[in-house]
């Protein structure tokens, strides 16, 4: 019923068409291919009428035929007023279909209405003369272009081409290929026609006779992209340096050429300072470090310009040899440079790079230390002589580890000389005048030794430079000594060797790329120990040295080394058998036991100092910290002295160097 009901649509449509045709022609029946020809117009007005049907009235008028896709479906309306001849007429229908997305595409005698999305693919090329292809109709067209390169105009044409339209460039044979509506290819083949003129562009050969051609070109390249990078196709200067004739190829347009070789000869003037030989200033650099490095460079020029004029027979700039000479002025922080001017353009290049303002690392270290030593030592010696009365005989107790032994205190008492005695207590009872002599000595020691020091050096150094702090004290060290002896004078003499103690830290920081630094360190921490056996003959020093490379980032905390050490120990002499015996043994034993604890931390913050803000921002902080200390100093006083005694730094906004002549001004 539907299909029906369709078919009876399509023909009542059909007829409404063709009865309006019929009403409104004036002398037309309706025509013949023939009729056609002969000026006969009509007027169409439709109102959403089946596509099918204007298809089929257009093909009875017109004399054409139609193959129609099955997807054609649509309800057109056309509104006219003005009576039109059947060519106006199929134009107007192609409009129709171009308006809902379809199109005609001639194929021989017959015209297929096909959507528009495979128009591209069934279009004939170049099937007819363009002059007889009707506007809104689809083809395919290959257009020829003969000065200006096909692949630069397609990102300009492409968007002039709906979507559903082809638009190509083959570059081989510089055609253009495009299927689309004739009226929209010969908007195309216009545009195309006002872009594909020949231009004046042609190769020019400019010779320079001061300046490096390969360097001229550098500065007109920069020049270029500075003003708004690459140019329009068509309108772009290519600029090429040969080294060998040290000239400059230039192509591109005329007005554009005629105004960079102004430019060209401004530049290529001979240089302002005389001869071969310039000084250079260096700002952050050293000249003496820098001699070494820019010799090497300028023996490879050397090199490379040999080559060149062994390759093509010299020339030019290029081709110009001499001897190079780098000498530094210390004293002006200064290079004295000697070379030809490519060399030196050369060399100049390189330092430019080389003379920059380097980074600095602050490094702060701390140093803690934490030490506990304990003592202890009791005994008792005892002695008895009964062979002056030939009452008895001989006997006591001797221990090595007492401090004093009792025969050197018995010797001392017999020679009435005052006793050498020990540390501790020293308490001795007996009888050495007549009869049996006895003595009894007894010993007794503790002590105890605490010590807690912390140190926090900090260290400003350059990148990649070497720093030292040395905090110490030159103490002298006794390695011999000579006495002469005989019937003449004696001549006694020791030799010394002194020897820094302290702290002493040395640190080469290497800046890595991001903000990791890469740390050789060498540090030492001594100090002389206060210790009772100790001499100025024989000096006893505690040293901790720490030798490592680390890596860590901008402002963190690293371990550098430590040390956690507990000794403890015991001894005891005593007579055997007797000395084991409870209560009674202690009259024949000598006891001594040390504890000892050491714990020793070294942690270091590298800091990266790119400018002087910065620095002046750490600076002000360790100025004002010491500032602090000594205010807290003054407000504790010093006993028997004013307060305005201790010294205090002045604030850091009013800080003035000291005036060195001060009556002079």
């Amino acid at each position: 019923m539907r299909r029906l009901r369709e078919a009876r649509k399509t023909a009542s449509a059909r007829r409404l068409v063709a009865g309006a045709l019929l009403a409104l022609a004036t002398v037309w029946p309706l025509p013949s291919a023939v009729a056609q020809e002969e000026g006969k117009t009509a007027v169409l007005n439709l109102k959403d009428t089946d596509i099918t049907a204007l298809i089929e009235t257009v093909s009875d008028v017109t004399g054409r035929n139609f193959i129609v896709d099955p997807r054609v479906k649509a309800k057109v309306t056309v509104i006219s007023n003005k009576p039109m001849r059947p060519g106006e007429l199929y134009e107007v229908f192609l409009s129709i279909l171009q308006v809902h997305g379809f199109s005609a595409v001639p194929s021989g005698e017959v015209t297929k209405i096909v959507p528009d999305i495979n128009a591209k693919q069934l279009g004939q090329a170049d099937g007819q003369p363009p002059e007889q292809e009707v506007g809104d109709e689809i083809v395919t067209r290959v257009i020829r272009v003969q000065n200006v390169p096909v692949a630069q105009l397609v990102p300009i044409l492409r968007p002039l081409v709906p979507q559903q339209g082809h638009f190509a460039a083959y570059p081989p044979t510089n055609v253009l290929i495009i299927s689309d509506r004739a009226a929209n290819i010969d908007r195309l083949t216009a545009i195309i026609n006002r872009i594909d003129r020949a231009g004046d562009e042609e190769v020019e050969v400019i010779r320079l006779k001061h300046a490096s051609a390969s360097e001229v070109v550098r500065v007109l390249n920069s020049m270029q992209q500075g003003q708004g990078g690459q140019q329009p196709p068509g309108e772009g200067i290519q600029l090429a340096a040969d080294e060998r004739t040290n000239s400059i190829l230039m192509s591109g347009d005329k007005s554009r050429r005629l105004r960079l070789r102004g430019i060209i000869a401004h530049l290529d003037t001979p240089l302002e300072r005389g001869g071969d030989t310039q000084v250079i200033y260096l700002k952050y650099a050293k000249a003496k470090s820098l001699v070494e490095v820019l010799t090497g460079v300028s023996e490879n020029l050397k090199k490379q310009q040999q080559g060149g004029q062994d390759g093509g027979g010299g020339g030019g700039a290029a081709a110009q040899a001499g001897e190079v000479n780098i000498q530094a002025d210390e004293d002006t922080n200064a290079l004295v440079i000697t070379a030809p001017p490519k060399i030196q353009q050369e060399l100049e290049a390189v330092i430019r790079q080389l003379d920059v303002r380097r980074a600095q690392v602050l490094i702060e270290a701390a140093i803690a230390e934490v030490s506990l030593e304990l003592a202890a030592n009791l005994g008792l010696q005892w002695a008895v002589d009964g062979t002056r009365n030939q009452e008895g005989g001989v006997g006591g107790t001797n221990f090595s580890n007492a401090s004093t032994p009792l025969a050197n205190l018995i010797g001392a008492i017999e020679q009435e000389t005052v006793p050498q005695l020990g540390a501790g207590l020293n308490l001795a009872v007996g009888r050495l005048d007549t009869g049996t002599r006895f003595g009894v000595l007894l010993q007794a020691l503790r002590s105890n030794s605490d010590t807690n020091v912390l140190s926090t050096p900090s260290l400003l150094t350059l990148d990649n430079e070497e720093a030292e702090i040395r905090v110490a004290q030159n103490v002298p060290f006794v390695t011999g000594s000579y006495t002469q002896s005989g019937t003449s004078a004696q001549n006694p003499f020791q030799t010394v060797e002194r020897k820094d103690v302290g702290l002493i830290m040395k640190v080469t920081p290497q800046i890595n790329e991001g903000n990791a630094i890469m740390l050789d360190i060498e540090q030492e921490v001594s100090n002389v120990v206060s210790a009772a056996t100790a001499s100025a003959d024989n000096l006893i020093t505690n040293k901790r040295s720490i030798k490592t490379s680390v890596l860590v980032d901008d402002g963190d905390l690293v371990i550098l080394g430590g040390l956690i050490d507990e000794d403890v120990r015991q001894q005891e002499q005593k007579v055997p058998l007797l000395g084991d015996i409870p209560f009674l043994g202690e009259l024949f034993r000598y006891r001594s036991s040390s504890s000892s604890k050491n714990n020793l931390m070294v942690f270091m913050r590298p800091r990266i100092i790119r400018d002087q803000e910065t620095m002046n921002r750490y600076a002000a902080n360790k100025y004002n910290y010491m500032r602090a200390e000594q205010l807290a100093q003054r407000q504790e006083g010093v006993a028997l002295l004013p307060d305005e005694t201790s010294p205090v730094l002045p604030p850091l906004d009013e800080v003035e160097l000291p005036d060195p002549f001060p009556q002079a001004r």
